[in-house]
C-alpha cells in the first residue's frame, strides 16, 4: 500500500514555518516606526510616508545580500550577527544619498527551517534595523529542500528611504580643495570574502578556530565582526554640515567606489598613512602575498565610509564624529584632475 504524498514528507513543514513567524513577531515589533501601518503577516507591508516631514521627497532604495560571509557563519555556527550585516549593506547605501532609511524587508532561503537558528538570524536583522532606525516591515522565509544543503541558507535584504529633493547627496557639489574624511570600519564588513576564504582557509590551511598572531580573536570570529551601520551618525552630521559626497566602501574597495561620486574634473588623493589598517587585512595580505593595489581594490582596508566636505568644515565634522563614538580620520583631499590622471590615487604623506 503506497503512502499518500504530503508537503511535509517532501521536506516543507508549514506548521514549523508558522511557528517561526509567531516566534519573530515580538522581535519585529521592536523596530516599528510611527509610519508603519501594519505588522507582518499580510500580503504586503504597509508604510505611510509622512508628508508633513517632506515637501518634495525622493524615495531611495537598495537591495543586497551578505555574500560568502554566510559560509563563515555556517562554519562557526554563529548566526546572531549576520543579520546586522544584511541590514547594513542596504541602509549604508541609502544613507550615502542623504536619505533616511524608513523600512526594510528580508528574504531568508534555506533547505529546512531550523527554528532556533532562523530566530537567531532574524534577531540580527532586528538589531540592524534598530541601529538604522528603520522598521522591519515584512519578509519571506523560503523552505527549499533539495536546493540548499543541510545547514545552508541565503539572505537578501531590501531597504527604502526618503530624502528631500534639495537635500539629495550625489557628489555634484564636490570641488578641488574639499577634504575627505574616513570613518573606521569594524573589519572586512561583508566584502571580499571569496578572496579572504581562499587565502586563509585554502592557501593558509587555517580553520575558523585558528588563532593567528596579531589577532585578538579566532579567524572565524574576526571575519564575523558585524558591519558598522553609519546611519544615525550621518543623520546627525547632515543636520549641521553641508556634506558634498559620501562613499560606502564595499565590493570594489577604494578604486571602484570613489569614482561613483567624484566629478570627472576632479581626482581624489588618499593619504595612505593617515589611518591604521586593522591587523586582519595585513594577515590576508601576508598569507596570500596579495599586492597592495589588489587589497585596496577588494577590501575597505579599515575605512567603511568616506565623507567629502569643504576644508573649512572638516575639523568640526571630525570632532562631531568622535563625539558620536565613531573613529574618524582626515584621509585625503580633492584636487583638480588632468586628462591623463586617474580619479583615485594614493600618496604617502
Amino acid at each position: 500500500m503506497s503512502h499518500k504524498a504530503t508537503y511535509k514528507n517532501a521536506g516543507v513543514d508549514i506548521d514549523n514555518a508558522n511557528d517561526f513567524v509567531e516566534r519573530i513577531k515580538p522581535l519585529i515589533k521592536t523596530t516599528a516606526r510611527k509610519e508603519m501601518v501594519s505588522g507582518i503577516g499580510g500580503f504586503g507591508g504597509l508604510f505611510h510616508l509622512d508628508t508633513t516631514k517632506y515637501t518634495n521627497p525622493i524615495l531611495v532604495s537598495s537591495t543586497d545580500g551578505v555574500g560568502t560571509k554566510l559560509k563563515i557563519a555556517q562554519l562557526v555556527d554563529k548566526h546572531d550577527t549576520i543579520g546586522i550585516d544584511l541590514v547594513a549593506m542596504s541602509v549604508n547605501d541609502v544613507i550615502v544619498q542623504g536619505a533616511e532609511p524608513l523600512f526594510f524587508l528580508d528574504y531568508l532561503a534555506t533547505g529546512k527551517i531550523e527554528l532556533e537558528k532562523s530566530v537567531k538570524i532574524i534577531e540580527g536583522i532586528v538589531e540592524g534595523c534598530r541601529q538604522a532606525g528603520c522598521s522591519l516591515i515584512g519578509g519571506e522565509t523560503a523552505e527549499m529542500p533539495g536546493f540548499y544543503q543541510t545547514g545552508e541558507y541565503d539572505l537578501a535584504g531590501f531597504c527604502v528611504g526618503a530624502v528631500e529633493s534639495d537635500k539629495l547627496i550625489d557628489g555634484s557639489a564636490i570641488s578641488a580643495s574639499d577634504h575627505v574624511i574616513g570613518i573606521a570600519s569594524s573589519g572586512l564588513h561583508s566584502n571580499g570574502f571569496s578572496l579572504a576564504r581562499n587565502v586563509l582557509l585554502e592557501k593558509g590551511k587555517l580553520n575558523v578556530n585558528s588563532k593567528v598572531s596579531g589577532l585578538k580573536k579566532s579567524i572565524g570570529l574576526e571575519l564575523l565582526e558585524p558591519t558598522i551601520i553609519y546611519v544615525k551618525s550621518l543623520l546627525n552630521i547632515f543636520k549641521s554640515f553641508h556634506v558634498k559626497g559620501l562613499v560606502h566602501i564595499t565590493g570594489g574597495g577604494f578604486y571602484d567606489n570613489i569614482p561613483r561620486i567624484i566629478p570627472r574634473a576632479c581626482r581624489c588623493v588618499i593619504s595612505r598613512n593617515s589611518w591604521e589598517i586593522p591587523p586582519i587585512f595585513n594577515v590576508i595580505k601576508e598569507i596570500g602575498h596579495v599586492e597592495e593595489k589588489e587589497m585596496f581594490r577588494v577590501f575597505n582596508m579599515g575605512i567603511g565610509m568616506m565623507i567629502v566636505v569643504a576644508d573649512k568644515d572638516s575639523k568640526e565634522v571630525l570632532g562631531r564624529l568622535e563625539m558620536l563614538g565613531e573613529k574618524a580620520y582626515l584621509i585625503g583631499k580633492i584636487e583638480n584632475r588632468a586628462d591623463n590622471q586617474e580619479l583615485v590615487c594614493f600618496s604617502e604623506t
